[in-house]
């Protein structure tokens, strides 16, 4: 008799590879299931997204001066040689020269050394509570988008009693009540818990919406955990809009630091930040400008840099927007 040719039969001389290949729930299976949507399509899109940036001036232009900004506040020697905790009274309120080319303080003080080293603590608070915030986010808005059910609608619910304190006014009470000493941790510690709930809704609603994707009920199916799928599927595909936000965000909190500390319930000395320096300019804008002007420039310029930055990563990311 004559053979009749399948054009569908797997043709293979191991038996055992083409029985193994095609029974669901084997190692290869999972593997193969788990790596289209983690590689595939998360490496398209950032790869993407990186191609589209390297030619658009404002990302070009943000991250230089984020990059220069981030050096000032880790390597703050490059930019001057003065000590910002070195002052004499006989230079009290020197206008700019070429001697202090900030000019000087109501100390004394060098005011260039000043406004650069006041870049550490602002910027370490801006990226110490973006993180911290953004992890606490990712956990609970991950278990609460993905079980939703009565897991959500608790997480849901304290959500909304926290993202109904205003953070400004809830860091004027928790710092005025509870802490003497207001220092970096201090001020990181209020911002942080009053600064994680915009960031979980928007984490729960990127998950809901990947959480029902064709390859995330195929990985249930192989009997993938539940931790493995949030793992390799759920995050990598909607971490976009968060990893957006987030660097808005740390221009954000630099902004908050700076009103608190304005406000005289942030940090205190002999802490150095651009928000104290402004403080102590609000009664002399008259008769010496430079003591507003130039922490005021530093921390507009760096505010601006990060949401710049955060508009040109949405405008990558998001495929609407191509």
């Amino acid at each position: 008799m004559t053979d009749f040719f399948d054009p569908h039969e797997r043709q293979s001389d191991d038996p055992d590879e083409e029985v193994g290949a095609s029974l669901p729930g084997t190692p290869l299976a999972v593997e193969a299931i788990e790596a289209e949507p983690a590689m595939g399509r998360e490496g398209s899109l950032y790869a993407d997204a990186w191609r589209q940036l390297r030619r658009r001036p404002m990302f070009i232009i943000s991250g230089v001066l984020i990059l220069i900004l981030i050096t000032m506040a880790i390597w703050p020697g490059l930019f001057t040689r003065a000590d910002p905790r070195s002052c004499h009274l006989e230079d009290s309120l020197l206008r700019p020269s070429r001697l202090h080319l900030f000019g000087t303080d109501l100390q004394g003080c060098d005011y260039l050394a000043r406004t650069i080293y006041g870049a550490r603590v602002s910027i370490s608070i801006g990226i110490i509570v973006t993180v911290t915030s953004t992890f606490v986010a990712i956990v609970l808005g991950s278990v609460a988008g993905y079980y939703g059910g009565l897991v959500d609608s608790i997480i849901a619910r304290i959500t909304d009693v926290w993202f109904a304190i205003p953070t400004i006014l809830g860091g004027i009470v928790i710092l005025r009540s509870l802490f003497r000493v207001r220092g970096l941790l201090q001020v990181s510690l209020v911002l942080i818990v009053l600064g994680w709930p915009t960031m979980l809704r928007l984490v729960r609603s990127a998950v809901l919406s990947v959480r029902e994707m064709d390859y995330v009920d195929s990985a249930r199916a192989l009997g993938v955990s539940d931790l493995r799928i949030i793992r390799r599927h759920i995050l990598p595909n909607s971490l976009a809009p968060v990893i957006v936000y987030a660097t808005i965000t740390v221009g954000v909190i630099i902004s908050a630091e700076a009103a608190l500390s304005f406000l005289g319930v942030g940090l205190q000395l002999p802490s150095i930040s651009w928000g104290l320096m402004i403080s102590t300019a609000q009664n002399r804008i008259l008769t010496a400008p430079h003591l507003l002007l130039f922490p005021g420039l530093f921390l507009s310029t760096t505010v601006f840099s990060f949401i710049l930055m955060g508009d040109a990563l949405r405008d990558a990311l998001d495929p609407r927007l191509r």
